[in-house]
């Protein structure tokens, strides 16, 4: 399964981007969607999840309030919202998403990332 990300860019503090995540291939089930975000010298760390079982969501506290993570089944298409964006913020974003997929006529399970795309906030 393979992931592509857009929507990064350069914003104002206080302003907004969406990030988008397409997933492609033969996706059987996907169980769990999450972006994460690692700023130059830090670890990467766990913005937004979203557990398809359910519907839960999950936010970490810098986050919480603002960030919001989404999900159009139609267009197999995971959105993370970003709203009062704050200069920690800028970060490489990155979109998870696992699942099973085909692989022939086996069920496999899959954990694939996206490609990463720059969010740069300005002060």
């Amino acid at each position: 399964v393979q992931l592509t990300e857009s929507g990064g860019g350069l914003v104002q503090s206080g302003g907004s981007l969406q990030l988008s995540c397409a997933a492609s291939g033969s996706i059987f089930s996907i169980n769990t969607m999450a972006w994460y975000r690692q700023a130059p010298g830090k670890r990467r760390e766990l913005v937004a999840m979203f557990v398809m079982s359910g519907g839960y969501t999950d936010y970490p506290e810098p986050v919480k309030g603002r960030f919001t993570i989404s999900w159009d089944n139609a267009r197999n298409t995971a959105f993370l919202q970003m709203n009062g964006l704050k200069p920690d913020d800028t970060a490489v974003y990155y979109c998870n998403f696992i699942g099973v997929e085909y692989q022939g006529l086996r069920h496999v399970n899959f954990d694939s990332w996206g490609q990463g795309t720059q969010v740069t906030v300005s002060s």
